[in-house]
């Protein structure tokens, strides 16, 4: 197994298609609380909106050779974006600045998973996010039925917040201060 880190501009996000269509598929699969609501995500409809509305964006894929076996996506964007149709993602006036972090979309295939690979990608993203002076909160989201994620955040220093849509998402927050792992 030979391993390469690969920061994606924005123009090429097109590459996170496979690996983010099977997050959703992987999310859809845990998840015991209304499952179907992932039958309407996708990379079209999660990664490309999410990509577009944000004010800075950091993407990096893993791969193995040229098979992609991870990725994670990361953003700065305003606090008002997390308030949208779908739901109210936390408390805006608990947020002093205009701008949140959020690390967005992880994922790690199956056989490359407790191999040092998620706590990489985590770093990198918490690294990226601590360049951004203006943003003090940052935010992970966690679908129901991942114990395994909402421990590897809690590990790594991010603590539950609240649950919303009746426990469909699990919001984890965290703030500047957080350490590398």
């Amino acid at each position: 197994m030979e391993l390469k880190y690969e920061t994606l501009p924005d123009e090429k996000i097109e590459y996170c298609r496979d690996i983010c269509n099977e997050l959703m598929s992987f999310q859809k699969s845990k998840a015991y609380i209304t499952p179907e609501l992932f039958d309407n995500m996708s990379f079209e409809t999660r990664l490309i909106p999410s990509v577009k509305n944000a004010i800075h964006n950091y993407t990096v894929i893993v791969k193995d050779e040229d098979k992609i076996v991870g990725y994670v996506y990361s953003n700065i964007s305003p606090k008002e974006a997390y308030a949208n149709d779908f739901a109210t993602f936390f408390d805006l006036s608990s947020v002093g600045t205009p701008n949140v972090g959020c690390l967005s979309q992880f994922y790690i295939k199956q056989e490359y998973r407790k191999s040092g690979v998620g706590s990489t990608l985590f770093n990198m993203s918490i690294d990226w996010l601590k360049q951004f002076e203006d943003v003090q909160d940052y935010f992970i989201f966690v679908s129901n039925g991942n114990a395994d994620a909402l421990e590897f955040y809690k590990r790594k220093g991010f603590s539950i917040s609240h649950d919303i849509l009746d426990g469909f998402i699990t919001v984890l927050r965290s703030n500047k201060h957080i350490d590398r792992f």
